[in-house]
């Protein structure tokens, strides 16, 4: 039975949230490319759209989804990392991070943290972590790392004395532009110790460029950004780390397992989306 102080959707208050279901948002775009029912027409409408840009969007949304999984085995499995720091979580969709986890490692702590009222919303209703463990959702912005960091509830569920995994799936493109992104992730790397982790997924212009310019003006329209970078700029976040093998590779090239589904609907195809881990010495 989970003990009373564990009870991460007890932990703060509940205001009352917009979920603006009358435009799209990223989230629930992503949930309907995943084949979720956390969306609305809006949302529906905007897949449409970025498939008709990007037919492949779907498989590539299901391709991030299973780096996150293998990801996630390979920190708690191989690497024996016990704390996860989850930033951008999006809308939950089982198995989530901290069921990957928690199934290899039961006593991990997990922190989510998101900004969006949406993912609040659902994921208050939505993660349950193991009892043995923690699960903490936070509501924070990820261009506001020192907030994230000196966070009460953070220190109190992670110890920054032992390595904690920084995992960033399908987020850092969604930084508004007057946002550093490097200096970002760099300031909250530097909060962590020797031995932490950094796992991420970012899209890329260095294939289907048209494509992706066009998905990205259909965000625009509604007023989010989409910062697509080259294969040398996503490396960037990585400056400083220990790349794990095989480095920085597309999505489903990065460790595939004959259990993914769709591993192989690619073949030898770029796709327009990044992946790698790597240690921080």
């Amino acid at each position: 039975m989970a003990r009373p102080e564990d009870d991460w959707m007890a932990a703060r208050p509940k205001p009352p949230v917009e979920l603006h279901t009358d435009r799209p948002h990223a989230a629930r775009v992503y949930d309907v490319l995943l084949g979720g029912k956390t969306n609305y027409p809006a949302d529906r409408k905007a897949a449409e759209k970025t498939l008709a840009a990007l037919p492949n969007a779907a498989a590539i949304a299901r391709q991030n989804r299973a780096f996150m999984h293998r990801a996630a085995r390979y920190l708690a499995e191989e690497a024996g990392v016990r704390q996860f720091l989850d930033i951008g979580t999006g809308i939950p969709t089982s198995p989530n991070l901290h069921e990957v986890v928690q199934s290899v490692a039961p006593r991990s702590r997990i922190v989510y943290a998101d900004n969006d009222p949406i993912v609040l919303a659902h994921s208050r209703a939505l993660h349950t972590g193991h009892p043995e463990g923690r699960t903490v959702y936070l509501p924070a912005d990820l261009c506001q790392p020192e907030a994230i960091i000196e966070d009460g509830e953070l220190r109190a569920t992670l110890d920054f004395d032992r390595p904690v995994a920084l995992t960033l799936v399908a987020v850092l493109h969604w930084l508004p532009a007057e946002h550093d992104p490097y200096a970002i992730v760099s300031r909250i790397l530097d909060a962590l110790p020797s031995g932490s982790f950094l796992a991420l997924t970012h899209v890329t212009n260095d294939f289907e460029p048209a494509a992706l310019e066009e998905v990205a003006d259909t965000f625009q329209a509604e007023g989010s950004q989409v910062n697509a970078r080259s294969k040398a700029d996503v490396l960037r976040f990585f400056d400083g780390l220990e790349m794990v093998e095989p480095g920085l590779q597309v999505v489903q090239r990065w460790r595939p397992e004959r259990t993914d589904l769709g591993a192989d609907a690619f073949g030898d195809a770029d796709i327009p989306l990044y992946a790698g881990v790597a240690r921080k010495g």
